[in-house]
């Protein structure tokens, strides 16, 4: 399947939930928010959440330092 995450094409294996995507990138879901569809989706729906064929979905994820 094929999605838009961050304005690019990737393509997915299977339909997969934002956690288990996160997880492939290596991000900590702590340091992330993310909006799917347009849609802002909580922290705790992460892995309940799954993201289907043509999605769009917005990761955002912030970094510490000064």
């Amino acid at each position: 399947m094929i999605i838009t995450l961050n304005g690019e094409s990737k393509k997915l294996e299977d339909n997969i939930s934002i956690q288990q995507l996160l997880d492939l990138l290596n991000l900590k879901k702590e340091t992330v928010v993310a909006e799917l569809n347009g849609e802002i989706i909580v922290t705790e729906n992460f892995d309940k959440t799954i993201i289907y064929n043509d999605a769009v979905l917005e990761l955002i994820r912030f970094v510490g330092g000064g």
